[in-house]
């Protein structure tokens, strides 16, 4: 259970994170720790509407929000105005495993280069590990700070547990190949 949102443009038409076109026309979503392929009932709990989405693309990348929709997905749940839905999830089929699992800890993004740089350096001395990955959003260009990889979902949750004990906020992001 946790928040919904939706993107449509101007991702629509670019390469979603499993290597197919973005189309928000689809019944398409983004989840950042389920393989790619899965099949997800999400239903809205203020309305009751469902809707089945697959999963394509990574995301989203704000607190608090566990799935972002297509567009279509969200007409279908009626969500398109208010933006955001309480919904809960239901896995109906398996997606494909690309291979051994790793995730990563987010702990930020910046437009400006040498601030995520800074933070960079800072969590691979402390964590052993941390790297910066390049993405470019409606915003323009920016640099994610991810600290890892680790090995399983579990090794991550409990990363992100202890980088929020240290007023560290981050979330748990799926890395596939």
């Amino acid at each position: 259970m946790g928040y919904a949102s939706w993107y449509g443009d101007p991702y629509h038409g670019r390469r979603a994170a499993n290597g197919e076109i973005y189309d928000k026309n689809q019944m398409t979503a983004a989840h950042r720790t389920l393989p790619f392929e899965t099949v997800v009932k999400v239903t809205d709990l203020e309305n009751s509407r469902s809707t089945v989405v697959r999963i394509t693309d990574r995301g989203p990348f704000v607190q608090g929000r566990i799935i972002d929709l297509s567009l279509a997905a969200a007409k279908e749940l009626a969500m398109i105005g208010p933006g955001t839905a309480m919904v809960r999830l239901e896995i109906l089929s398996n997606g494909r495993e690309p291979g051994p699992e790793r995730y990563a800890v987010q702990v930020g993004a910046f437009s400006e280069r040498p601030t995520a740089e800074r933070l960079q350096q800072r969590m691979a001395s402390r964590y052993g590990g941390a790297y910066i990955e390049n993405y470019d959003s409606e915003r323009g260009r920016l640099f994610r700070v991810r600290v890892g990889p680790r090995p399983s979902l579990p090794d991550a949750q409990q990363l992100a547990r202890q980088l929020e004990n240290e007023n560290l906020a981050g979330f748990v992001v799926r890395l596939d190949q």
